[in-house]
């Protein structure tokens, strides 16, 4: 299969340059808004919470500032647990989930841990409902040195001074169906590279890191999700997502080499969520819930762990 038979943009078999990026950003207009949708939510929050600004995405800076959600009693010997969502714009869950998060859950943590949130990461690509940032590129492989999205320098920046200090680390994701009619055949149209149709769970899974595993860590999250929404099964392969099943719901990826926002901080215990919002078996609520019950599940595993 070649690019021309399933993306209307750039020349089969040749990477994306300028003049491709400028025709995609031409097609993409916002969808929905960040002030009205998560702004107002977070500014809601702020006689609760510390809220800060950690930077502005040049695209457009008056429109897009990025938002921490902290500990209001913020206690330096205290463990830290950083929360991120909406490194993928579209993921909506992502961002609604970590709101609901620090409403409803947060203050059970309250001078047990310090809590981080980074609700949004990628403002631009939540009004556009997108994967990638305004220059054609994934945040969630851009978590390095010298990134090239401001998006993943931005956070990186921000969690910096807790690098090596993290107890949890959870980044809330989803997997669409867009993923396989939009996302991947984008992808490959970007690199040049001939499209492999896969295909997409139905359920809520997770990603654990391969270069440190944490099983019952993991275990443990899918057990407290299981009890809100379906966990997604393995295919006929054993595999989610072209990826071994390593335990119900739970697959493994490399996440520092691969620049995944996972791997940005040295926590112990990390992982990357994944919701299917397009289920005909959970709502939108339920997608939300999910999300912070996995946040609350992953502190409790944390902390019990003495």
């Amino acid at each position: 299969m070649t690019n021309e038979a399933f993306y209307p943009i750039g020349t089969p078999g040749k990477p994306w340059g300028a003049a491709e990026v400028a025709e995609w950003r031409s097609t993409q207009h916002p969808k929905r808004s960040y002030a009205d949708e998560v702004v107002s939510v977070i500014d809601a929050l702020r006689d609760r919470f510390d809220v800060s600004e950690y930077g502005r995405l040049d695209y457009h800076a008056d429109k897009f500032p990025l938002f921490a959600i902290r500990s209001r009693d913020w206690d330096d010997s205290l463990p830290i647990v950083l929360v991120t969502g909406g490194v993928h714009g579209y993921e909506t869950s992502g961002v609604h989930g970590a709101l609901r998060f620090v409403d409803k859950h947060a203050a059970d943590y309250g001078g047990r841990v310090n809590l981080l949130v980074a609700p949004c990461v990628s403002p631009w690509a939540y009004e556009m409902i997108h994967r990638w940032n305004r220059d054609a590129i994934d945040p969630n492989r851009s978590f390095h040195d010298n990134s090239p999205a401001q998006e993943s320098a931005a956070l990186m920046k921000l969690v910096a001074p807790i690098v090596d200090r993290a107890l949890v680390h959870i980044d809330l994701h989803e997997t669409t169906d867009t993923d396989e009619s939009e996302f991947r055949p984008a992808l490959s149209a970007r690199d040049g590279k001939a499209y492999e149709p896969g295909t997409i769970p139905d359920g809520f899974y997770l990603v654990d890191d391969a270069d440190s595993p944490q099983p019952e860590f993991h275990k443990a999250i899918i057990e407290a999700v299981a009890k809100v929404t379906h966990i997604a099964p393995a295919d006929d392969k054993g595999e989610i997502i072209g990826s071994t099943v390593f335990s119900p719901g739970v697959i493994r990826y490399a996440f520092k080499p691969l620049g995944l926002c996972a791997g940005v901080t040295n926590a112990p215990y990390t992982t990357t969520t994944e919701v299917y919002p397009d289920s005909p078996r959970a709502t939108p609520e339920q997608c939300n819930v999910a999300q912070a019950v996995a946040v609350c599940a992953a502190i409790d595993f944390a902390l019990g762990q003495g």
